[in-house]
């Protein structure tokens, strides 16, 4: 591909460019499948309890944070059964969490391949997020059937919930890309990751309710996209409704837009390099 000095004509090009990796992106989409349909097969096979380990990790968490925040320190959860507030703030978290676990090493651990043969490279990062998302949605599930145990009816705002899930969906891509790529050039970005999701689990409303920040620190506090995703996702669940609900999920629309375009423009910056340097 020719590109003139011209700076229209460098602009036309890469626009070009970049319609032709989308229809890579189709083109390849049985790559893609393949990917996700090897990832949940190994993720599960020769295992002991098989998919009773995807809801085995969400109850030992919240069981954990039940004891600790709920019965030693006592912490309010707007009169909602401790546990289910709990699990409905670790089922997102989770997700987002192994998305960047796994998604940071995508390129990486797929170096064998990335040398060998060409396909759009971010059908990898991709493919790990559909594992982790089918993983929520049996996580989901088992949510739900608590809801019916414990007496909770379906209340009216359960109806948004999709909308919630695209955005930790949109949140979960933006920040694989950025670490994906990133992961190429730092090899200790490996190291990095696990410390930061362990980190950013206690700066996120999972054991408690953003309303217990000081009121003056809540605006930087819902700057963590996680804290309006969290939040939005009890508020679907059991109906209750903060005035701090509408900015903490402005701003975490806002982090998850700015995270996917830069995350996607740098993934493809380094994409045209990977196979050289990885």
């Amino acid at each position: 591909m020719t590109i003139k000095n011209s700076r229209f004509n460098i602009t036309v090009d890469a626009n070009c460019a970049q319609k032709e990796y989308f229809k890579d992106l189709f083109r390849y989409r049985e790559l893609f499948y393949f990917f996700a349909w090897r990832d949940i097969v190994v993720r599960y096979k020769q295992t002991l309890l098989g998919v009773i380990w995807v809801l085995f990790r969400p109850l030992m968490n919240m069981a954990v944070f039940a004891f600790i925040f709920g019965k030693v320190a006592n912490l309010a959860s707007d009169h909602i059964n401790y546990p289910l507030f709990v699990l409905a703030g670790m089922l997102p978290w989770l997700l987002f969490a192994g998305c960047l676990v796994d998604t940071s090493n995508s390129l990486v651990n797929n170096a064998h391949m990335i040398t060998k043969v060409y396909f759009p490279r971010m059908i990898l990062p991709v493919s790990y997020l559909i594992v982790h998302f089918v993983d929520f949605l049996i996580g989901l599930a088992m949510l739900f059937v608590l809801f019916l145990c414990m007496g909770y009816l379906p209340h009216w705002t359960l109806l948004a919930l999709p909308v919630f899930i695209l955005f930790t969906l949109v949140l979960c891509l933006g920040t694989s890309l950025w670490l994906a790529a990133a992961n190429v050039r730092y090899r200790d970005l490996r190291f990095i990751v696990p410390f930061l999701v362990q980190f950013g689990l206690f700066i996120s409303p999972v054991g408690y309710g953003s309303f217990l920040v000081p009121e003056p620190w809540r605006w930087f506090y819902f700057l963590n996209p996680m804290a309006g995703i969290i939040e939005g996702f009890r508020w679907c669940c059991f109906g209750v409704y903060h005035p701090d609900l509408p900015i903490a999920v402005a701003l975490s629309c806002l982090v998850n837009i700015v995270l996917l375009v830069t995350g996607f423009r740098f993934f493809r910056k380094i994409e045209r390099i990977v196979a050289d340097v990885i």
